[in-house]
């Protein structure tokens, strides 16, 4: 909702004082179709000749975080932490009996109590992985913080590669602008016989270009692959708190200081409350009892 918010005020507060200082719409109005046919076609067809068709699909499913937001929200970092007490917990308890859930998280009995989590990848794997390396005695804490850490690294790099895309493209609409309006001064040349109102209106509509160039560039396709970015990094702290707590596991720490070192090292703004945590733990702890 605040992304659609944010495209209402960019319009109104430029076509708004446009109008208010005495312009005419009427000119952008008309020339705007086909100046984005010249500059929005450029623009998609570099996107198209500078991108595979994994990250041309990507980047059209990330556009869509500009308007929903981070996919992780507290109670999910909340539930997370919930799954990894259990998992550590039972690690500890029955080496063996963890085996079933990190070989065969869709159909583990514990996984399955967190269906968001078990439907995400990159978490899934990050966890099973780690876990069964620590149990082929792979328990180096600083060697498994090292690897985790790498990962996370080439994850966040891919991750981001659609808000690249679209800043690429943000950083070439300006001159892809210009393109337009030197096409609309050429043309403007080829009637240099006609009335000055009339040669006025052709060369307006020409700098309509530049001016569509440089307001989709700044005012729109920027801010979008900036909001990718935000969303992307903001919903890496989820796969960072798995690395936490697991690393903690392995300096053998009790299950509950694991837990509470993930959770302090969650930003504020999405860290679960120590309280609301310690009640769904107890609600665990009381289920297994």
């Amino acid at each position: 909702m605040i992304g659609i918010v944010g495209i209402v005020i960019i319009f109104v507060m430029v076509f708004g004082g446009y109008t208010l200082h005495g312009g005419k719409l009427g000119i952008v109005l008309e020339a705007a179709p086909w100046e984005l046919i010249m500059i929005g076609g450029a623009a998609a067809g570099a996107f198209v000749l500078s991108n595979d068709v994994a990250a041309i699909k990507r980047t059209m499913r990330d556009i869509g975080k500009v308007f929903k937001g981070p996919k992780w929200k507290p109670q999910d970092y909340r539930d997370l932490l919930c799954l990894l007490f259990e998992l550590i917990r039972l690690a500890r308890q029955n080496p063996v009996a963890i085996e079933e859930h990190i070989e065969a998280p869709e159909t583990s009995s514990i996984f399955g109590k967190y269906p968001k989590i078990v439907h995400d990848h990159e978490a899934v794997e990050l966890i099973c992985d780690t876990m069964r390396a620590a149990s082929m005695n792979y328990d180096d804490p600083h060697q498994v913080e090292e690897v985790l850490e790498k990962q996370l690294e080439a994850n966040l790099h891919h991750a981001l590669h659609s808000s690249h895309a679209l800043q690429s493209i943000a950083d070439g609409m300006p001159a892809l602008g210009i393109v337009a309006a030197v096409l609309g001064v050429i043309k403007t040349m080829g009637s240099i016989d006609q009335p000055p109102e009339i040669l006025g209106a052709m060369i307006g509509s020409a700098l309509v270009g530049t001016f569509m160039g440089v307001f989709m560039a700044y005012g729109l396709v920027g801010p979008f692959a900036s909001k990718v970015k935000t969303v992307v990094e903001e919903d890496s702290h989820f796969y960072k708190l798995i690395r936490e707590v697991l690393v903690a596991n392995l300096h053998n720490h009790a299950t509950n200081i694991c837990i509470e070192v993930g959770r302090q090292n969650t930003p504020h703004h999405i860290r679960p409350k120590f309280s609301d945590l310690e009640e769904a733990l107890k609600g665990i702890k009381q289920d297994a009892a």
